[in-house]
């Protein structure tokens, strides 16, 4: 898969993938860093980053547990870089502009403020350096940004807590809109961080923690009871279980699917195998997303593309892209303006050469 933005041109007879108006839902802050951006900040600061980064080798394995394991060995070495608010500006403004030209109207950016917060002053200034600059991003690009707040299961479900109150202090359609539960979903107890949940509901932050793609269908029953969700990021093996999957859908709960992560991490062997088709056709709200494309190789459009490989008409494409919108915060006007815009997508001839 491409690292270069709108690489691909769309085969003849379809339309521009690159002009179809689309939310971006499960983008992380450090896995959306552009692989040069890696390599200056790596350079200035004498660190030696791993092969596969280095050289930008896309991780693709074969088996989940090895999968995990290099990817997050390789997420570390990168996220130990960012070091200084400068680099965590540059970081946010590279996502915005990266999504605009992929023809995002809206980007729900991810980030623990955890990890950077030795370096800015704490975790305050941390999450408002993110939300600071995304405004200043989306003015610059052209497009809405939110953030949501993550919490990690790898670590104690009272600084999920503390986070949650964080994101609640800074909540608003433009700045936090979310609260996360991220990393490795086979650590932790999610009963456990419930409470930071509530905190987050209380103050109207999305539930979006992570669930369904490294665990199955119990797991993802145990966080709709705990967490209660209104997205599920992956969600994926939602497929295994049609009774469950039905009442996700029924319950409105939107899934981040992220098909170039799904097989990078070995869940599944090839992108045919990854369940879209069947999502979509039980009438899940899908929103594709690009997870981690410093790690993975590929950002926003590649799903798209991706998606369009497997069998996917323009119809159903903008489809895809109605319901990421739907499933967004986007404000009410300018989701009108959106959905507007898709249908002018799919009504406009396809290209003829």
């Amino acid at each position: 898969m491409s690292r270069t933005p709108g690489s691909s041109a769309p085969p003849p007879g379809s339309r521009d993938l690159r002009t179809l108006p689309k939310a971006h839902l499960h983008l992380h802050f450090t896995g959306s860093m552009r692989l040069q951006t890696l390599r200056d900040c790596a350079d200035a600061q004498g660190v030696r980053l791993p092969t596969a980064l280095r050289e930008g080798t896309d991780l693709q394995l074969d088996d989940a547990d090895r999968g995990w394991f290099r990817f997050q060995r390789n997420y570390d070495s990168a996220r130990a870089v960012v070091r200084s608010e400068r680099i965590m500006r540059r970081i946010v403004d590279e996502a915005v502009a990266d999504d605009a030209a992929e023809g995002s109207r809206r980007l729900e950016i991810q980030v623990d403020p955890t990890a950077y917060a030795p370096f800015v002053g704490g975790i305050t200034p941390a999450i408002e350096i993110v939300l600071d600059e995304a405004r200043l991003a989306a003015h610059r690009h052209g497009i809405s940004v939110g953030v949501i707040v993550a919490a990690s299961r790898m670590r104690h479900p009272l600084d999920a807590r503390i986070l949650a109150r964080l994101a609640a202090q800074h909540a608003g359609s433009d700045s936090v809109i979310g609260f996360g539960l991220s990393n490795d979903e086979r650590r932790g107890d999610t009963s456990e961080f419930a409470h930071a949940f509530q905190i987050a509901r209380r103050a109207d932050l999305l539930s979006v923690p992570h669930a369904g793609e490294l665990l199955g269908t119990d797991h993802i029953h145990q966080v709709l009871v705990a967490l209660r969700p209104d997205r599920l990021g992956h969600g994926v093996r939602l497929a295994e279980d049609p009774r469950l999957l039905e009442r996700v859908v029924a319950d409105g709960i939107a899934l981040e699917v992220c098909p170039a992560s799904n097989v990078a991490l070995g869940v599944y062997a090839s992108a045919e195998q990854v369940p879209l088709r069947q999502l979509f056709d039980a009438g899940a709200r899908i929103a594709l997303g690009a997870d981690d494309p410093l790690i993975f190789g590929s950002r926003l459009l590649a799903q798209y593309e991706t998606a369009r490989s497997v069998g996917f008409l323009d119809a159903e494409l903008a489809e895809l892209a109605r319901r990421s919108l739907l499933a967004s915060r986007l404000d009410s006007e300018a989701l009108a303006t959106a959905l507007g815009d898709v249908e002018a997508w799919l009504a406009a001839p396809g290209d003829s050469a």
